[in-house]
């Protein structure tokens, strides 16, 4: 599950559907890979062993992991498969490939897209349908269309982020499916079927569906219809675990120095409830790889599971795309589907080399220092593939003069398609915004996007508006509209996600400094309050202003005083979203978020009617300059916070996230 892991705390835009949008060609710039033997390491259970253990030690040891599993699948049997490190840090007990139990986050998701295959299948689903036709609850349309099951499978329904009611505290009393979803329906804020934004209230949807249509509670199905006949006996979806697989569950920490967490329970079950043993999800890659068959089972008939692993949506070409479920992740020139998975605590990656008939699958029970997690699988995937499966580098490149003025045109704010929009925590989009600079080679670089070697990442463009890492396998892609950058993605993202050019309105560039210097200039005025009333105290002189003044003055100091406990307000919620699991239980301070949002309207809004009040009276009265020059210093401070709520979405009475 893509959950917001404390440093991803919030945030993660189609193809721009106004007529003037110029999507780049879909043609690929690699050309086909080369042959099996072309500078491969034969892919053998010696080589991999060799390889993954120099590698893997030292990657969970440096980036402060305590323990992980990593399997190899090919040609319809376990290659490789073992664990690393420690399931229970005070215990020692180690991992144990075939036993020891991971929460895989989002790659559950493969379970419920995998599930509605089969009821398409069998006639009960159709994925062109609107989804109200198989739920007991309405899901409003949106400039008159309604979603599908495919908008679902491939995170177009257009729904905003949501982690309202994702997670469960008492494992005794978790809320059904029905209950859950029915709470609250996520801001459609984007028409169907145009913009991937990432959902897992999507998901969860889905997996409703499958349990509506078929009949069964949705983990007894994927029990009856894919556990049990791919023989994956110790995997499930039931929360808390069975008895008999607690024993053997690897604890969750923070990172290898931290006291293990509890059991993680999700309530939007389908979307990242799963847990299983790397040799379990052995199985499962083995079926997906031979098209729906294990052994004696098929769990799809093989049309239906190349459907589903071949049926893209391109929206950003040439970048990878978003299949039935499973997104791209093609490198050297190979095919390559899979699905990434997060919890708060656990970490896990499946990759399917659909033409080589590899698998590969890591699952990990923590972030580690500085999300290393997310490093180390990245890592993976990409050595595996060079080493086993290399291909042709990327080539091509744009002339200097050209690149240097497409990277200029490039370089801006830009804001993720999965955010809040219609809640406070579209707060968070100042915090996560992402500025591409330009650099004097011509080439570009994104904020916060390093190498494995902690180095920023540059991308050099490489055909027009397409940019490829340097000395890395990422790709870079541009959507133009009216002569300008609208919309952007990257290889890894585009599947799932894209990135929106900002209006200058709405830059955190320019919005932040300037709330900063707004609660400067307000902190000063409520500071200087008291300490003029004690100068004057001490020096025996009467407060020197009356009537309509001394009305504005004070107006003025109680709506500095209001906006600052608004601003103080508005930090400590930002404390509780940064705490592990803090996000998914927001719900708990909803009073308390109430009395915020009041502060926030009364301070903002109306600390700005107030300050323009003061000025007008300071200079119908002709007061000296520094009364007139604070008089429109309090009108642009106020300004700025109004400006900075409204982009916020803080100028509203609402606890939904």
């Amino acid at each position: 599950m893509n959950w917001l892991t404390l440093a991803v705390a919030c945030a993660t835009l189609s193809v721009c559907t106004a007529s003037s949008a110029q999507p780049v060609s879909n043609s690929a710039a690699a050309v086909a890979p080369p042959p099996a033997d072309a500078g491969a390491r034969a892919l053998t259970t010696p080589d991999v062993e060799g390889w993954l253990d120099g590698f893997m030690p030292y990657a969970l040891h440096r980036g402060g992991v305590p323990g992980a599993v990593v399997v190899v699948v090919k040609d319809g049997q376990v290659l490789f498969e073992k664990g690393y490190g420690v399931a229970d840090v005070a215990t020692g007990r180690p991992i144990d490939a075939g036993k020891t139990v991971f929460r895989v986050g989002s790659v559950s998701k493969l379970f419920t897209w995998t599930a509605v295959m089969q009821l398409v299948e069998a006639g009960k689903l159709n994925l062109d349908a609107d989804v109200n036709t198989y739920l007991d609850f309405r899901i409003p349309t949106r400039d008159g269309k309604p979603i599908t099951l495919r908008n679902l499978m491939t995170h177009t329904a257009g729904f905003e982020e949501s982690f309202e009611g994702i997670a469960a505290e008492d494992s005794n009393h978790i809320p059904t499916l029905s209950a859950v979803l029915r709470r609250r329906t996520p801001e459609r804020v984007y028409a169907p079927g145009t913009t991937p934004a990432y959902s897992n209230y999507g998901a969860a949807l889905a997996g409703y569906i499958v349990q509506r249509v078929s009949g069964e509670p949705f983990d007894d199905y994927v029990a009856t219809h894919i556990l049990t006949p791919l023989d994956m006996r110790r995997s499930t979806f039931q929360q808390p675990l069975p008895p008999s697989l607690q024993p053997d569950m690897a604890r969750g920490y923070l990172d290898s120095a931290s006291a293990p967490e509890p059991f993680e329970l999700v309530a939007w079950q389908p979307a990242g409830g799963f847990s299983t043993t790397g040799d379990d999800m052995a199985r499962f890659m083995i079926a997906h790889l031979q098209d729906g068959r294990y052994g004696s089972a098929q769990i799809l008939e093989p049309e239906t599971a190349r459907m589903m692993h071949t049926t893209a949506l391109t929206l950003v070409p040439p970048l990878n795309r978003m299949e039935l479920g499973f997104w791209e992740q093609n490198m050297n020139g190979h095919r390559v589907i899979g699905h990434g998975g997060d919890t708060v605590f656990f970490h896990a990656q499946l990759s399917l080399f659909l033409d080589d008939n590899v698998g590969l699958f890591i699952a990990m029970n923590s972030p580690g220092k500085n999300d290393a997690a997310t490093a180390i699988r990245q890592g993976l995937l990409q050595g595996f593939s060079d080493r086993y499966l290399p291909g042709p580098a990327l080539v091509g490149q744009m002339d200097p003069a050209t690149a240097l003025a497409h990277a200029k045109m490039f370089a801006g704010a830009y804001s993720s398609s999965r955010r809040w929009f219609s809640s406070f925590m579209a707060a968070t989009g100042l915090l996560y915004q992402v500025t591409v600079t330009h650099n004097d080679d011509g080439t570009i670089s994104v904020s916060g996007e390093d190498d494995l070697s902690g180095n920023p990442r540059r991308y050099q463009e490489m055909q027009p508006f397409v940019w490829r890492q340097v000395g890395g396998h990422d790709r870079l892609a541009a959507v133009v509209a009216d002569g300008r950058i609208v919309r952007f993605a990257s290889d890894e993202e585009a599947p799932t996600m894209v990135w929106d050019a900002i209006p200058a309105w709405r830059s955190a560039a320019l919005v932040n400094p300037a709330i900063l210097a707004g609660l400067l200039a307000i902190l000063l005025t409520v500071a200087s309050w008291p300490a003029l009333a004690l100068v004057r105290a001490a020096y025996g002189v009467k407060f020197p202003l009356r009537g309509e003044r001394a009305l504005a003055y004070r107006l003025v100091r109680g709506a500095c005083v209001i906006a600052l406990a608004a601003a103080a307000g508005w930090i400590w919620v930002l404390s509780l979203i940064t705490k592990p699991m803090g996000l998914f239980f927001l719900d708990k301070q909803a009073p308390a978020i109430h009395l915020i949002e009041l502060a926030t309207l009364v301070g903002f809004v109306g600390g700005l009617v107030v300050a323009l009040y003061n000025l007008f009276v300071v200079l119908r009265a002709a007061e000296g300059w520094r009364s007139r020059l604070w008089g429109v210093v309090m009108v642009l401070a106020m300004a700025a916070l109004v400006w900075g709520g409204w982009a916020a979405h803080l100028l509203s009475f609402s606890a939904h996230y």
